[in-house]
């Protein structure tokens, strides 16, 4: 199944109305005829070869989008005591410069959330620069009996023991009821993400097994 957020582009050169499609791996979008892939928001890559006359209104940075701001859209449910609400999470990224000096890297990598649900609306402070604190920021000023229903609050996930990334990379264990109830270790995960067959999810992913719960993340460094 792929979701479609509706989306913003915006750079030195102009700004244009984009969709991001996500089938739960990939990340596509198309911004001035030019298609870009990437799994993280701040991965997006081209699909021609860098060297086409079509990017020249893009800047890159080891081949991945720089010098921009990306917004998108992304329904969210909201569970409220038996209700399920709509919820509307607004992601805002801003991509910096590639940096002119031996660090390498770009000057800067600002995200930012706000959950619309209902008439209210929750924002995250935006100074951490990925998913998974300022969704929990999020999380934690919830109305009480109101949580999310996604991955990022599920117990059936969490993240490999080197932390998080900007968005994704989550260590599903739903088809692993031992796993799901009694891992604890750092062995035990490094050899869930050693697995070729691992199960990797997104924040924003849910599906029927969700199990509502605190989110652990103890491993993150």
């Amino acid at each position: 199944m792929i979701a479609r957020y509706p989306a913003l582009y915006r750079d030195a050169h102009g700004e244009e109305a984009t969709v991001i499609e996500n089938d739960g791996k990939t990340l596509r979008m198309v911004v001035r005829g030019v298609e870009f892939t990437g799994t993280m928001f701040d991965d997006f890559e081209p699909s021609i070869a860098q060297d086409d006359p079509a990017l020249v209104s893009f800047s890159l940075y080891c081949n991945s989008l720089c010098s921009c701001v990306i917004e998108c859209d992304m329904s969210l449910p909201a569970i409220f005591g038996a209700e399920t609400l709509e919820g509307l999470l607004h992601m805002r990224l801003e991509l910096g410069d590639p940096r002119q000096n031996e660090r390498g890297g770009i000057d800067r990598e600002e995200l930012q959330l706000a959950l619309t649900v209902g008439d209210q609306v929750f924002h995250s402070c935006g100074k951490h620069g990925w998913f998974d604190d300022e969704l929990l920021e999020i999380e934690a000023v919830l109305p009480d009996g109101m949580y999310l229903r996604c991955c990022h609050y599920c117990t059936c996930s969490d993240y490999g023991p080197m932390g998080s990334p900007v968005f994704g990379v989550m260590y599903c264990f739903r088809d692993e009821p031992a796993l799901r109830s009694a891992f604890r270790s750092k062995g035990d995960l490094f050899r869930k993400i050693f697995d070729p067959q691992a199960l990797i999810v997104q924040e924003t992913f849910h599906c029927p097994e969700f199990t509502p719960g605190k989110p652990r993340h103890i491993y993150k460094l």
